[in-house]
């Protein structure tokens, strides 16, 4: 798997060329794009600012020489690359299971180019096999997990190592939601855009431009209709 892994990682990097900003995603695939950019500078005098997702992939940035802005102090980014969860046929995306999922979608929207790299297990007709995180604002959240209770969303509270409430790079909390079968993914986060006390959800609807996939019969670039 990490093999695969890698080998998205290294394909979604030669997109990237001198003078980009270029989003950089969170995760354990995301990761090696990350890796890669970095022996680029190294060995290839690659020139880049990265806008990263989250405080992990700050600290790995930072190892590997990549110099870095936030999100409001560049006018936008030319390129994300970032791993998925799940996708759906339409290219709708679930994100968040590294919690990330704010800043994640923040650099997203105000990126010209948004790539994913998956290995082909994220691939699903329907999304709905991965839980829905929901990072939602501390006071009142339990108003909010009873709502989704009612709603029949099957939520539960994402926990740390602690076996604590998980508290989100931007101070938040995450409730994840495990609903079998999204087949209208829109409205969905429609319905949750509008919840009071949720900051932002795990949905990518509509987002990205190609996803880079890597399985047994090698590395695909699917590009959305």
């Amino acid at each position: 798997m990490d093999n695969l892994k890698k080998q998205v990682g290294i394909k979604a990097a030669e997109f990237v060329k001198s003078g980009m900003v270029v989003g950089l995603g969170t995760g354990s695939t995301a990761a090696y794009f990350v890796e890669e950019l970095g022996r680029r500078i190294a060995e290839e005098q690659l020139e880049i600012t990265g806008v990263t997702t989250s405080n992990v992939t700050s600290s790995q940035a930072r190892a590997l020489g990549i110099p870095l802005a936030s999100i409001d102090e560049v006018d936008y980014v030319d390129l994300t690359v970032d791993g998925a969860d799940e996708i759906d046929s339409s290219l709708n995306g679930i994100k968040g299971g590294g919690a990330a999922l704010l800043m994640e979608k923040i650099v997203a929207t105000y990126s010209k180019d948004y790539i994913w790299i998956v290995d082909e297990s994220k691939l699903s007709e329907n999304l709905g096999s991965f839980k829905i995180p929901v990072e939602v604002i501390p006071y009142g959240s339990q108003q909010v997990f009873k709502k989704f209770e009612a709603a029949g969303y099957a939520p539960t509270w994402r926990l740390n190592e602690e076996n604590e409430r998980l508290i989100t790079d931007m101070h938040h909390f995450i409730i994840d939601l495990h609903i079998s079968q999204i087949k209208e993914p829109e409205k969905l986060a429609e319905e949750l855009d509008l919840m009071v006390g949720v900051v932002e959800h795990g949905l990518f609807n509509n987002m990205v431009k190609k996803v880079i996939v890597a399985g047994n019969e090698g590395v695909r670039i699917i590009n959305n209709k």
